[in-house]
């Protein structure tokens, strides 16, 4: 959610501070700032709005100096406004502090604070953090100190980094629980602090990835890397391979197309080096599941949010169909909060593109509690679902910049596909001829994703006559039932049109009250095991004057008789038709909210990485 950059160097910050907030717009914000560190002041520059306001001001007010920090703000106390915006400094001016997450206990703090004599400038829980550092750093006369004191007394999950202009040699950047990451990169003679990579990539590869309580002093010269209890750590840093130019638009309008079109060769890495055609046999090492393990397990809980969790619907059937381990789908927000019967003979497994999905992340730590195994499918390498995890998957989906998220929604779904085929190996559920079918089947997929992709102008056509619709609604069945449910997501995420999603054998039991010429129905109709029965909702839609949406396989007359509009997918395996199924759906979305003129990749209120419950 909020996005934090820090340089220390012998460079200029702010033109390093800016273009790394601008690589991190995708989390969603609602204000912008930066502090540097000049001529033994520290010189703050912040607006509410788009960082466009807070280049203008920086444009009109320069600030410059080899020290800084920058944080783009998504509102949780107070509204969006310059005075809300972080970064915040101390009364003496002289401690500034921007920050990702919540103060659960700031209320209390405030009146602590208050009643010592301190006045506070915003509605911010934030800003209880910079007089509590101003606070110990008076008491003891050290930075790193008052850094320590200070956080002991935060309750909630946070991302911290503050530096003080009596101490401009150094940065400290802290991390406790499952707020946003902190991320440290190093460079020669100067170093790099962000909340996720894209913002540094640009400047070095070579990162560290700060774990829950533990803080960092970041020098020009290194990094020190401590415990909250002071005990320092030896850390080792990651080599990241990921090109920035993957972070830009190039010939797309938007992010969002561009990661749309992406999927070929997302779809394309995530089999690499897992499958062996020859063998017909799939190997993900990464995961650690033994036969030990997995002949134990009696129940997989696939666990995450908004879009994640409808990949997990899927993966559900195709982990059920293929491995015979019953599954459940839980969404993370509400596990932990119900008593969940988990234990030693329980698979764990959380979805997340960011990996730093606060609720997600909580979800994890339940489960580990109550015995079970952890395993976690994310895109972000080295975020703290991959790290707490006993064994992971990584998607293979490259950075996703995009608030909607398309790419990292397909990539798991051949991920779970491929894991329902390694547990069922492992079990010993499955023959060898059905065991290479399946596998053999996944060739099909970067192909099949491409034709999809070649048809966008005629989807395109069909989102030209429903962008001024106000309602729609979405219905699946089986495998495809959470393709409606994304379908609808994907819509009213960056469009704003108000879109429901059932399992279609529901819509007698209620929905179908709301069908009528100013209701459309996208029904995800491909020739899978469901096929005759989506016919019959097609036909009862039509029946009551409905505008019927039907994605359907090529060739299918029956289809093309009934619907209105057709989103033709090509002929697919029934447990790989939701790779394609949903392609349609992603590029209709896409051009309805393009064709009203909305913000396709920052979509109002969202946030790409969700860090706070």
């Amino acid at each position: 959610m909020c996005g934090i950059v820090g340089y220390i160097g012998d460079q200029n910050a702010t033109p390093i501070i800016l273009d790394g907030l601008k690589k991190l717009e995708y989390r969603g914000y609602d204000s912008a700032g930066i502090a540097v560190y000049t001529d033994g002041n520290i010189e703050v520059r912040r607006d509410a709005g788009k960082l466009s306001r807070l280049e203008a001001l920086v444009a009109e007010q320069p600030v410059s100096g080899p020290l800084g920090i920058g944080h783009t703000r998504w509102a949780t106390h107070g509204v969006p406004t310059a005075r809300n915006a972080h970064p915040h400094v101390s009364s003496t001016g002289k401690v500034v502090v921007v920050h990702n997450g919540i103060v659960e206990n700031f209320l209390e703090l405030r009146e602590e604070l208050l009643a010592e004599g301190v006045v506070f400038q915003s509605e911010t829980d934030t800003e209880t953090i910079v007089h509590l550092l101003e606070k110990y750093y008076s008491i003891s006369g050290s930075m790193e100190t008052a850094m320590l004191e200070s956080l002991k007394l935060l309750k909630g999950a946070h991302g911290v980094v503050a530096f003080c202009s009596e101490e401009p040699d150094k940065i400290f950047a802290a991390r406790i629980g499952n707020a946003g990451g902190v991320v440290i990169g190093l460079g020669q003679g100067e170093n790099f602090i962000a909340s996720d990579i894209p913002a540094i990539l640009e400047h070095t590869r070579r990162v560290i990835f700060l774990e829950s309580r533990q803080m960092a002093v970041v020098t020009r010269k290194g990094v020190k890397v401590k415990t909250l209890d002071g005990s320092e750590v030896s850390i080792k840093p990651s080599v990241i391979s990921w090109d920035p130019v993957a972070a830009e638009k190039g010939e797309y309008r938007h992010f969002m197309q561009k990661e749309i079109h992406e999927q070929v060769r997302s779809l394309t890495d995530t089999l690499a080096g897992r499958v062996d055609f020859e063998e017909g046999r799939v190997r993900i090492p990464q995961l650690n599941a033994t036969e030990e393990l997995v002949r134990r397990v009696d129940k997989i809980i696939l666990t995450a949010c908004g879009t994640a969790s409808y990949a997990a619907m899927v993966g559900k059937v195709l982990i059920e169909k293929i491995a015979r381990i019953p599954c459940e789908v839980d969404i993370a927000s509400e596990f932990r909060y119900r008593d969940p019967i988990v234990n030693d003979r329980t698979v764990l497994l959380a979805i997340s593109q960011s990996g730093e999905t606060a609720d997600t992340l909580a979800a994890m730590e339940e489960a580990r509690q109550k015995g079970a195994v952890i395993w976690s499918i994310v895109n972000a390498i080295g975020s703290q679902a991959m790290r707490l995890a006993d064994g992971y998957i990584s998607m293979q989906a490259g950075p996703e910049i995009g608030v909607a998220s398309t790419k990292a929604f397909t990539a798991p779904l051949v991920d779970l596909y491929m894991l329902a085929i390694l547990l069922a190996d492992l079990r010993g559920v499955i023959d060898e001829k059905t065991r290479r079918r399946l596998v053999a089947d996944l060739r099909l997929v970067p192909d099949l994703a491409g034709s999809c992709l070649d048809r966008e102008a005629d989807v395109e056509r069909v989102a030209a006559s429903l962008k001024d619709t106000r309602d729609a609604l979405y219905l699946g069945r089986g495998i495809n039932m959470p393709i409606a449910y994304e379908g609808a997501l994907k819509l009213k995420e960056i469009s704003y049109i108000h879109a429901e999603a059932y399992p279609a054998g529901e819509m007698k039991h209620g929905p179908i009250a709301l069908i009528d010429k100013d209701m459309p129905v996208v029904a995800i109709a491909p020739r899978d095991p469901w096929y005759e029965k989506m016919i019959s909702q097609i036909e009862q839609a039509k029946a009551r004057g409905g505008i019927v949406v039907a994605v359907a396989t090529d060739g299918d007359s029956r289809a093309a008789e009934l619907a209105d509009h057709v989103l033709w997918v090509p002929e697919t395996p029934w447990m790989l038709s939701p790779v394609v199924t949903v392609i349609p759906l992603q590029i209709l979305a896409y051009h309805i909210a393009s064709l009203r003129g909305l913000d396709v990749d920052q979509p109002r209120n969202l946030a790409k990485s969700v860090t706070v419950e």
